[in-house]
């Protein structure tokens, strides 16, 4: 009985402050994974900072003029890739999470925050060279993401804040991974790629203090987009536009389905790489929602940002058309 009123009580909370199991709220470990095969022998370490601020309240596509919500997420991401042959890597990404919810309602502030070291994934990819066509790469992957983050901070009043809140998800995932590109023979410094990263998510058996299982709603995202390399003062800019979809499940705890959590989002992100030496480049992208469809009423984000830099200790050598 104790924990049956426990769940509802907390369901209750949840509830209330609508919007708390927002489910875009959280690390973005799909949008950062994809370290490119330098060759065997090669050894990448990316680190990046990532900012995701979630403002606007929906009630499915529809936007509230509600601005009394706020959550942001500050991400420090850490990718290690490493080429054992010219086709077979291996790709891991660690993350430092800071998480932050404000709601403000009837002259009265309610502030949340957890931070630490987050979940972790970790990917084997195969590179299939000219697999259609001269100049395309079709890669594969397969991995997981490890729960090395905590899932059980508490409110001052000693509650369990939900599962978006926590650094990390308290439960194994298993990831798979595949990526298309391919240099336009029109504009040979041109690229166009495609990606889609599927997560299929498991269970947190040690939610609300061993009283309940939680589940996040397994996710696919897709990206399709066009990249351009120039010279400019003898430095190297690869400019890039994507498009992003996202679509994710309803959340579950205890099996059943959980209100206001999933939905479906469309993105456009512009990016640019700076390459500053021939082994160190600086990268940042800006990512903003044109479509948002969330499954009853939440916060959806409102902007991201992520920029930081990549070394290559070792690289192949940098192919440039238009100079």
């Amino acid at each position: 009985m104790i924990r049956i009123f426990y769940i509802c009580l907390t369901l209750f909370i949840s509830q209330y402050g609508i919007s708390q199991n927002c489910c875009s709220g959280g690390v973005p470990l799909s949008n950062n994974l994809g370290l490119p095969n330098d060759g065997k022998g090669a050894l990448t370490l990316g680190l990046n900072y990532d900012y995701n601020n979630l403002n606007t309240l929906n009630v499915g596509s529809d936007k509230l003029n509600d601005d009394s919500r706020l959550r942001i997420t500050n991400s420090v991401l850490l990718n290690v890739g490493y080429s054992f042959t010219d086709k077979l890597s291996f790709e891991t990404l660690f993350t430092w999470v800071n998480q932050t919810r404000t709601i403000s309602q009837f002259d009265n502030e309610n502030f949340s925050e957890t931070k630490g070291i987050g979940d972790a994934v970790f990917l084997i990819k195969y590179a299939f060279s000219d697999f259609f066509g001269i100049g395309s790469v079709f890669n594969i992957g397969v991995g997981t993401k490890a729960p090395l983050g905590r899932s059980d901070y508490t409110t001052v009043e000693g509650f369990q804040l939900t599962a978006d809140l926590q650094p990390g998800s308290g439960a194994w995932d298993v990831l798979g991974w595949i990526a298309l590109s391919k240099n336009l023979t029109v504009r040979p410094s041109a690229t166009i790629s495609a990606s889609m990263t599927y997560r299929a998510t498991g269970k947190n058996k040690e939610y609300l203090n061993n009283m309940a299982s939680y589940e996040f709603g397994n996710s696919v995202q897709a990206n399709v987009g066009y990249a351009d390399q120039f010279l400019i003062f003898s430095t190297v800019f690869n400019p890039s536009l994507i498009l992003k979809y996202r679509s994710t499940l309803l959340d579950k705890i205890d099996e059943s389905e959980l209100p206001n959590t999933g939905g479906r989002w469309v993105f456009v992100r512009p990016s640019l790489s700076v390459q500053i030496t021939p082994v160190l480049s600086f990268n940042t992208k800006i990512e903003l929602p044109i479509y948002s469809y969330v499954d009853g009423t939440q916060l959806t984000p409102t902007t991201r940002f992520t920029g930081g830099f990549i070394y290559k200790l070792k690289s192949k050598a940098l192919n440039i058309i238009n100079q």
